[in-house]
């Protein structure tokens, strides 16, 4: 959830010309991770849960390729890069591990 506020707050700063595009393609992609694991954790079953759990982990791939794309065109700076990459190459890997510790 907080990857997700820091991320929507960094993006508040592209350009107007990417508010239809990169802007709300890495918005709806960082909710998407929260949204996921939150649905998948409700009332269903164990191979359902990890189901959402890789849904979750692919919208988190789709955040770091709007990230590298944000700092290619120049909307972030690289420490911004490095510290949103850093952040989310954490969560990966304890998203990664918990969803194989589902049974």
């Amino acid at each position: 959830m907080e990857f997700g506020e820091k991320i929507n707050t960094m993006s508040y700063n592209f350009p107007q010309k990417e508010i239809f595009n990169l802007t709300s393609q890495i918005s709806r992609a960082v909710d998407s991770i929260a949204l996921n694991i939150s649905e998948g954790s409700i009332g269903q079953s164990n191979p359902e849960f990890k189901k959402f759990m890789g849904y979750a982990i692919r919208s988190l791939a789709e955040v770091v390729t709007c990230l590298h794309k944000a700092f290619k065109r120049n909307y972030i700076s690289k420490k911004e890069f490095d510290e949103h990459y850093e952040y989310a190459f954490n969560l990966m890997n304890m998203m990664v591990a918990f969803k194989e510790k589902i049974k």
